[in-house]
């Protein structure tokens, strides 16, 4: 199906608008609130491929009822990116959606790739897409929340008496360090083929991230642990002191840690509620982010979030994009609208708003409602598709009471 390059849909609020709130956090210090609180924002939506133009459709009706709810206006417009743009404008992020992504506010991205682009010269994979828009936009920091859930805890394939109560905050950097050095590429040497990539970090990149952790640390329980191979690798040398100096100096509420990488992977699996907020480079950050997501028990529960210094920031949930139940009304479309909660808290200045996003989410769990993936045998609950399950939560946002407090 083609998809329309500025689809816009106006979702028109109710009379009574949230009186203003203090902002959750600095941005001088972090850049997470790119804007502030008013009535009206503008939201460039990236469906992608896959699962996710059905898993926005579910979002827009979300946040449809959230706005009626809350008396404001968001003007949602859809761009290209992935493998829908590479059909359609023979480039996996084209510039107009570029433009369209830094004009906005704030950008909510569902998924993108699929097997029909894996075969593809770089430059005309999906991946290359996300990547150029990460860096175009000084998305420098990704924030991966990984909360089991009490309705969800034996989803998880470790012991209730391990994951429960966890709530970790993975802190990535994300334009820097092997993804982007150069030099990199493949040549012939010595008559065979040799690959290489540079593994780099400036002393500036290293400040910001620490910044970014050091402040959502200090508004969690104070605990940051800085993930690195310092023993090995120069480039973490730099890093651990560089992150130290920044925490010493500017969040001395914060306790500081530090761990290898190695052990990092292994206590995370061991003994996850040791972690508050992690800290690490691109390469580290992928993977462990990527670990710490399943003591949850389902990609499809898990949101993120993208920022820069300035200007809007990227959400998205963590999970792909699903092909093989592409259309099928399968998919989980819960992290998604638990990444428009993310934009709503660090984009747009309305933690009120986020808060009760994330709590109808709670509630529709409450309810025993369930899509496949998260749908265990025997468990008593009702297994329901994606347009059903954003019905919900959407009937949810309209009734359920405000939550009384506001999480970071």
């Amino acid at each position: 199906m083609k998809l329309p390059i500025a689809a816009t849909l106006l979702l028109l609020g109710g009379a009574n608008a949230f009186a203003p709130s203090t902002p959750a956090f600095a941005r001088q210090t972090s850049a997470l609130n790119a804007v502030s609180k008013k009535d009206s924002y503008s939201v460039t939506l990236l469906p992608g491929d896959g699962i996710g133009p059905e898993i926005t459709a579910a979002t827009k009706d979300v946040l449809a009822a959230l706005c009626e709810r809350c008396g404001f206006e968001m003007e949602l417009k859809e761009a290209l990116i992935g493998g829908s743009a590479i059909d359609e404008k023979n480039d996996p992020f084209p510039e107009e959606s570029l433009e369209q992504c830094r004009n906005s506010d704030s950008v909510l991205l569902a998924c993108i790739g699929g097997y029909k682009w894996d075969s593809n010269p770089r430059e005309l994979r999906p991946e290359t897409g996300l990547l150029k828009m990460r860096k175009e936009m000084g998305l420098f920091a990704n924030l991966r929340p990984a909360k089991v859930l009490p309705q969800l805890i034996d989803a998880s394939t470790l012991k209730r008496e391990v994951v429960e109560g966890v709530d970790v905050m993975v802190v990535r950097e994300l334009t820097g360090d092997v993804y982007f050095g150069t030099p990199k590429g493949i040549d012939v040497v010595d008559g065979e083929r040799v690959g290489y990539n540079n593994m780099i970090y400036a002393e500036h990149e290293i400040e910001r991230i620490a910044r970014v952790a050091g402040d959502v640390a200090s508004k969690r329980d104070g605990k940051l642990c800085s993930v690195d191979k310092a023993n090995v690798l120069d480039v973490s040398q730099l890093w651990r002191e560089v992150v130290t100096d920044v925490i010493t100096k500017d969040f001395s509420d914060v306790e500081l840690s530090h761990m290898y990488v190695d052990n990092a992977a292994m206590q995370l699996i061991r003994w996850p509620k040791q972690f508050d907020t992690i800290v690490c480079g691109n390469i580290f950050g992928d993977i462990l982010s990527d670990e710490a997501s399943m003591l949850v028990g389902s990609l499809g529960m898990l949101p993120s979030a993208s920022i820069g210094e300035s200007g809007p920031g990227v959400f998205e949930p963590c999970h792909g994009s699903a092909p093989d139940i592409a259309g099928e009304n399968k998919a989980n479309p819960l992290a998604m609208i638990l990444s428009a909660a993310m934009m709503l808290k660090y984009d747009l200045d309305r933690p009120e708003e986020a808060a009760l996003l994330e709590a109808a989410v709670e509630a529709a769990l409450d309810q025993n409602l369930r899509t496949p993936d998260i749908k265990q045998e025997g468990d008593g609950c009702e297994e329901i598709g994606c347009t059903e399950m954003g019905k919900a939560v959407a009937e949810l946002v309209s009734t359920i009471d405000m939550p009384a407090e506001i999480a970071v």
